[in-house]
């Protein structure tokens, strides 16, 4: 089977020839420990501070380059693309307050993490935010309908027009989207999370505008000759959901359907990306999308009871814990796949990947392990007895 035939078949729950790979993100370090040659795809702070020095072009030409020949290396399947920069809009460098930290215009403070190497929000300047309201909100959703439609001929598309050229006979092509985690609003992590509960109102209102949005957007994908499109937001942590399941079922929910519904009728699959703990919201998640990625085994979220409870309903994609893809052993690997291959591949409706992504400091050795249990174990049928 090709590798688009093989998702196909994966995802309406027939058995394939052998396991389907992908993952929906994969950090520099990756591409370079396979590829052997330095990258500026997903390269956090170098990639950064290229586009701040006018190298667009530079960092696109990577994209095109790395993405699709990291794919064919590893023989993945699915291929998940971002969108690039625009032609012409490079971002203005930050002020450079000390080694690791950066201040935007508006007094806002950025660091570069120990951990991934990327500018990330430090402190937020609550001078700098202007609070929604009910009547603000109203007035951007009732101009939803009347915004222009994106163009798929846009240069924020290059890399996924490439992709789709170069790669769609082949691989099975995924473009990320729009999504709606829970609808917070406020100066710092605290008020918004407080701000959901205290004013519910203005969290629908939030909810509704971004609702709108991600359901508009869904025919430039068709458009665009995706075959599946990946809404990447969390929700939950690594303990339990991020907000209240009720909230999530009223406010979030409906808005997750009329996503998916949209999709469907554009003939596209809805692949969603969600970390964390999300039992109690699970069933919600398998009735509504084609597959479940980022399945958080840290968090408690179990393949094996996963695929009791709701492999029947949609894919599940995961099962390598992404904690020992960095700090683990082949052997760690082969472990993890012991457990999701005996467990969730037969039948079909799995697909092998990281419990998060192929993140900074994913051992080679890790990476070429998962390969190679893909590669010898993941065969149909499944023989548990293969796994040596």
């Amino acid at each position: 089977m090709l590798p688009r035939e093989r998702v196909i078949a994966t995802l309406e729950h027939r058995e394939p020839d052998r396991i389907p790979w992908g993952e929906h993100y994969v950090d520099y370090n990756v591409f370079e420990d396979i590829l052997g040659r330095k990258t500026l795809v997903h390269a956090k702070m170098d990639e950064t501070i290229a586009l701040w020095e006018g190298r667009r072009d530079e960092v696109v030409a990577d994209y095109k380059r790395d993405i699709p020949d990291l794919h064919r290396a590893l023989e993945m399947d699915i291929v998940c693309v971002p969108v690039v920069p625009r032609a012409g809009e490079d971002p203005e460098p930050m002020e450079k307050v000390d080694d690791e930290t950066y201040r935007d215009k508006k007094g806002n403070l950025y660091r570069v993490s120990i951990a991934t190497h990327r500018l990330m929000p430090y402190w937020r300047n609550p001078e700098a935010y202007v609070a929604p309201t009910v009547e603000s909100l109203q007035a951007e959703i009732d101009a939803v309908d009347s915004e222009p439609l994106e163009d798929p001929d846009d240069s924020k598309w290059e890399l996924v027009r490439h992709v789709v050229r170069e790669m769609k006979g082949t691989h099975y092509i995924v473009a990320f989207s729009r999504d709606l985690s829970f609808p917070t609003f406020g100066p710092n992590d605290t008020e918004e999370w407080m701000n959901l509960l205290l004013y519910p109102d203005i969290a629908r209102k939030v909810a509704e505008l971004a609702g709108k949005r991600m359901v508009r957007q869904v025919e430039v994908f068709a458009k665009l000759g995706v075959d599946a499109i990946m809404p990447p937001g969390d929700l939950g942590s690594s303990t339990n959901m991020l907000a209240s399941p009720k909230i999530y079922r009223e406010m979030v929910l409906p808005w997750h359907r009329a996503h998916v519904a949209e999709a469907h009728r554009h003939g596209l699959m809805v692949l969603k990306h969600c970390c964390g703990h999300v039992w109690p919201v699970v069933q919600d998640l398998a009735e509504t999308y084609d597959a479940y990625e980022g399945i958080q085994a840290s968090g408690g979220m179990d393949i094996k009871r996963l695929k009791e409870e709701v492999g029947a309903k949609t894919t599940l994609w995961g099962g390598i814990w992404h904690e020992h893809i960095i700090m683990g052993t082949p052997e760690d690997i082969r472990a993890d796949a012991r457990h999701a291959f005996q467990h969730a591949a037969p039948g079909g409706g799995y697909i092998m990947g990281s419990s998060h992504s192929l993140a900074v400091g994913a051992k080679r050795e890790n990476v070429l392990e998962m390969k190679r249990c893909r590669d010898e174990w993941g065969v149909y049928p499944i023989r548990p007895e293969r796994f040596v």
